[in-house]
């Protein structure tokens, strides 16, 4: 099967999930063939159709409830119930269970393609050295969170950067064009529950951001709150692209949740799913870290490290499987990661090439 036809059956499969937003897809198209960065972050479900055929050895390895589409930009900040700045992996979309290596090759393998687009400039090996590190230094642990206060102040500089000015960020915000008809009334539910006090008069505009999720429906209100302003998002979820990648073979519940509720993580209070959608609060630093925004000063192989524990956070979730994870990473030679990264790459490229001639 093509990555053409790839596409077109599991669009197909999404609309019979849900609501899509056609405008969006368009744009997804076009986001695809700019450049190999994003096409990886656009096409996850392309990504489990190859993985069992490119990485047959890893695809036996231990399950555990992982995130899937993960990727050197699925990473950001929030606040917890104590109101301190978190750093850690923003987005379970795809979460499902399935061996742990596939965070770690797609976490990889999205470094690599980021070095080969100039937007890090550590060395592909030493980035998956780096990851791998953490990751295994994060179990071993028993994890531990990003807390940024009194410790990672490296980490903080990195989330502080000059896109999360609250000036621009609010700007881009009022920016945003106004919903156009009707909005599901279970998306309206579940945004004003979150509101900070019932009652309160908003507007609600329409957000296209992300890249794997672009072409479903993406609600933001926008109010003002005893002196400034507040954001509530509701994005439409539908089951993880794994289950279309192995023919609706499996479970089609949606873990969003259950990953939030079971890794080891400072939860932000402000995150729920309900009724087929994924609310949050957005504010400058709730939101994703594009690398673009990244200060030009940075340590690259500690930030991939950081990447490989957090990974390790969530997987420590599956508490019944680490012990069994640790045994097969062990086993395995020191060079396992840079080879799939590579195999995974060069398949990913092929794909991408493929779709740019199209």
């Amino acid at each position: 099967m093509t990555i053409h036809e790839a596409t077109r059956q599991y669009e197909a499969w999404l609309g019979r999930c849900t609501l899509l937003v056609k405008t969006d897809l368009s744009l997804k198209h076009r986001e695809m063939a700019g450049g190999l960065f994003p096409f990886l972050r656009a096409t996850f479900y392309r990504w489990m159709q190859l993985w069992p055929a490119v990485c047959s050895d890893l695809a036996k390895a231990p399950s555990v409830l992982a995130v899937g589409d993960l990727h050197v930009e699925n990473f950001g900040t929030w606040r917890d119930s104590e109101g301190r700045l978190i750093w850690g992996i923003n987005d379970f979309d795809e979460a499902y269970r399935m061996p742990y290596t596939v965070d770690l090759v797609r976490l990889a393998v999205s470094a690599r393609l980021a070095i080969k687009g100039d937007h890090l400039a550590v060395m592909a090996r030493d980035a998956c050295d780096a990851i791998l590190e953490g990751y295994r230094a994060g179990l071993k642990s028993g994890g531990r969170p990003f807390v940024l206060s009194e410790e990672h102040v490296w980490l903080r500089k990195i989330a502080a950067g000059k896109e999360r000015d609250p000036v621009l960020f609010w700007k881009k915000m009022k920016a945003l064009r106004p919903a156009r008809g009707p909005v599901p009334v279970s998306a309206v539910k579940v945004i004003e529950h979150l509101m900070p006090e019932p009652g309160l008069s908003y507007r609600l505009v329409r957000r296209v951001s992300g890249l794997g999720s672009l072409g479903r429906q993406r609600f933001v209100a926008l109010a003002d709150w005893r002196g400034g302003q507040v954001a509530r998002e509701a994005k439409a979820l539908v089951p993880s692209a794994c289950l279309w990648a192995n023919n609706g073979k499996g479970s089609d519940t949606i873990l969003y949740q259950t990953v939030l509720d079971q890794a080891v993580r400072c939860r932000d209070p402000f995150v729920h799913f309900q009724g087929g959608w994924i609310v949050r609060r957005l504010s400058p630093y709730c939101s994703r870290i594009e690398l673009a925004s990244l200060p030009r000063q940075r340590d690259e192989y500690r930030l991939l490290h950081a990447m490989g524990w957090e990974t390790a956070n969530v997987h420590l979730g599956s508490k019944p499987a680490v012990k069994a994870v640790l045994r097969d990473l062990d086993k395995r030679s020191s060079a396992w990661l840079r080879s799939a990264t590579k195999a995974m790459a060069k398949a990913s490229i092929k794909d991408w090439e493929a779709w740019t001639r199209g």
